[in-house]
């Protein structure tokens, strides 16, 4: 695959026009969207660059894709066992440390997700052209990736030549062809993701071979059923599965940026009830657009907001409401609900329309009401349903079942289809009786509409099995898998010192990894160690903005509960864990602190809930965790050490190195 706009072997490249060179590079570009000063840029690198490959053997690429992020890097250079990335900021005095980050984030990407730069040499290299001369330090971040050197225009080819000597192996010299030709398995986060989505990427471009064909299966077959629903007029509900971290919010949102058709009347909707979620897509995606006026076309803040963003993901209780006054057909005939398994039960919908909306009388479910809704349109219309198993955290929150019920006696004339993996997996449905009505149904049962690849974990698909087992307490189980599975490619650590648990994080996020600390809500004697797990955060500042923002994670001062963290991701976290949910009598115990004191739970529905936190929270880290399991005090009756003690224990048994 052709990822770079201009490729040329060096000495060929140093001989040929200039003009030509950069009439090749505009060809591939935009014109609509090329200005003057990025034109100047180019024109720019092509005179440096022939001044700095003389003599030198290789290939240079020039805007080389890079497909997780959604961007293009400068220029890469391949000579001999060398991979050299090169940014350039033209005009510049100063080697910034943003632009030192940009350029290491590259190479990163390189070294984690494209194979045929696996185990190579990779030197990001940052050219200000008018800065002053520094020389090189040869500093490994991994094993084969360095870390940023800095070049000015005079002496990057002096640079070139001492990195070249300095790692000069002639048994390991790459092999341009396979380099080109070989895999680039990406794993963007959800906010990367969407971020590239809404630039009219496919999934295909933004994800790893086997989960980017899980998506583009997943999200073919619900375009089928969508276009077979409006020429047939039938309405339709989909139910889509799959593990945490499988990528059921980016099908959901490539499904509804596919079928944004206003021309054939769709007006697809992604709904979710998820706040945080919605606030930081919208937030992301807008502060993209924000970045680029210019080359989006837009002119303000004020512009982007108004721009389909904001229509096509919405608040999914704005919906709600908004069709309690309406009663008319929604304009939306595409409607897919993320997270559905956390819409409200009958009880939790008629107690919040009771208490917020002035004695309201609600007397169904959100689900039962929501698919109601729909059915008022005469033709057809299509419900997608994204679901994640064993994901209810909330009091009130219906699950898959909720969603299955309202067929039982009604909407005869709906067709209904279900991933196969809802009567293998209990976590989805516990109910025999419920998987009744889909055969009573005739419910077409499809593969298909399950992710069963996990995009969060690249490190090790396992990790959503490994936490499995470690909630449900099989610890023979988890200890295989972590030995098998985890233990080499994805690091997890345990602490009883959260200032050690601070700098692990920090010593192991690189360039823009980000990270951060979270804890279960119900975490209530965390305070003497600086945790509030009732302090109120704003997800989008805290999910996006940057390392010297204190609002932000990477400032590790305020920390993220499980309903701001689920459905999305850190490289690098710090479950802070406390003795609401402890291990015990090889048993996990859960209790609620009320008051002064812990209560025990006996319910086995909040027990759920509270476990599931903890599935949520250990299922956050995309490349790494530490476990901060403070120690107990005597002298305070709320923090026994037995409540901490048996669950450190328990993962030292399970083999996790104590740092």
């Amino acid at each position: 695959m052709n990822r770079a706009f201009y490729s040329n072997f060096a000495d060929k490249f140093v001989l040929e026009n200039s003009d030509s060179i950069f009439g090749q590079i505009t060809r591939n570009y935009d014109l609509h969207k090329l200005n003057i000063q990025q034109a100047n840029a180019w024109k720019e690198q092509i005179v440096i660059l022939k001044n700095s490959l003389d003599n030198l053997s290789g290939k240079i690429y020039f805007e080389f894709t890079i497909p997780r992020m959604g961007k293009r890097v400068d220029n890469i250079l391949i000579v001999d066992n060398c991979i050299f990335i090169l940014e350039f900021k033209i005009g510049s005095k100063l080697y910034d440390k943003y632009a030192k980050d940009q350029v290491f984030d590259y190479g990163l990407d390189l070294n984690n997700f494209h194979e045929g730069s696996h185990n190579k040499i990779i030197l990001p290299i940052l050219i200000s052209d008018k800065a002053v001369p520094i020389e090189p330090q040869f500093n490994p971040i991994y094993e084969n990736l360095y870390d940023t050197i800095v070049a000015n225009s005079n002496n990057l080819n002096k640079i070139l030549k001492q990195c070249i000597v300095y790692f000069k192996d002639k048994d390991k010299k790459i092999d341009i062809s396979n380099w080109e030709n070989s895999i680039y398995k990406p794993t963007p986060t959800i906010i990367e993701a969407a971020t590239i989505l809404f630039k009219n990427h496919s999934v295909e471009d933004i994800s790893r071979n086997d989960a980017g064909e899980n998506l583009t299966v997943t999200s073919s077959r619900i375009s089928e059923i969508i276009d077979s629903s409006k020429l047939n007029k039938k309405k339709s509900i989909c139910f889509i599965t799959g593990v945490p971290g499988a990528g059921k919010t980016l099908a959901g949102l490539n499904i509804a940026n596919l079928r944004l058709s206003h021309e054939d009347e769709e007006h697809a909707v992604f709904l979710s009830g998820n706040v945080p979620l919605v606030e930081v897509l919208k937030a992301a995606l807008i502060q993209d657009k924000f970045k680029n006026p210019k080359e989006e076309g837009l002119l303000s803040r004020k512009s982007i907001e108004s721009q389909p963003v904001k229509k096509l993901i919405q608040n999914i209780h704005h919906f709600r409401d908004a069709y309690i006054k309406e009663k008319k057909a929604p304009i939306e005939k595409v409607a897919i609900f993320d997270e559905a398994q956390r819409a409200w039960t009958k009880e939790q919908a008629s107690k919040f329309m009771r208490t917020n909306k002035n004695n309201f009388e609600f007397n169904m479910s959100e689900p039962e009401f929501l698919i109601k809704v729909m059915d008022r349109h005469e033709d057809w219309c299509t419900i997608v349903c994204l679901v994640g198993g064993g994901q209810e955290i909330n009091t009130g929150e219906i699950g898959l079942e909720g969603w299955i019920l309202p067929f039982k006696n009604k909407f005869q004339n709906w067709n209904i289809y279900y991933s196969s993996e809802i009567e293998k997996d209990t976590t989805y449905i516990k109910d025999e009786k419920v998987l009744e009505i889909l055969k009573e149904r005739k419910a077409k049962k499809e593969s298909a509409l399950h992710l069963s690849v996990s995009l969060r974990s690249f490190r090790s698909a396992q990790l959503s099995n490994f936490v499995h087992q470690i909630v449900a307490n099989d610890l023979d189980e988890a200890k295989r898998i972590y030995k098998q599975s985890i233990e080499k490619d994805y690091p997890i650590k345990i602490t009883r010192n959260l200032a050690t648990a601070k700098n692990w994080l920090k010593g192991k996020a690189k360039g823009s990894d980000r990270i951060g600390i979270v804890a279960s809500s119900g975490a209530h004697r965390l305070k003497p160690f600086g945790i509030n797990a009732k302090t109120k955060i704003s997800a989008p500042h805290w999910f996006l903005n940057g390392k010297e923002d204190v609002r932000s994670s990477f400032f590790l001062e305020e920390i993220a509960t499980e309903f701001f963290v689920q459905g999305l991701e850190l490289d690098y976290v710090c479950i802070a864990w406390d003795g609401n949910f402890f291990y015990n009598e090889n048993k996990w115990n859960f209790k609620k602190f009320i008051g002064t004191q812990w209560n025990n739970i006996n319910n086995e529905e909040k027990k759920g809930y509270l476990l599931n936190s903890y599935r949520v929270l250990l299922t956050r880290a995309r490349q790494g965790m530490v476990i901060f399991i403070p120690e107990g005090d005597r002298e305070d009756h709320t923090r026994p050490s037995t409540i901490y003690d048996g669950t450190f224990e328990f993962f030292k048994n399970i083999g996790i190195e104590e740092i």
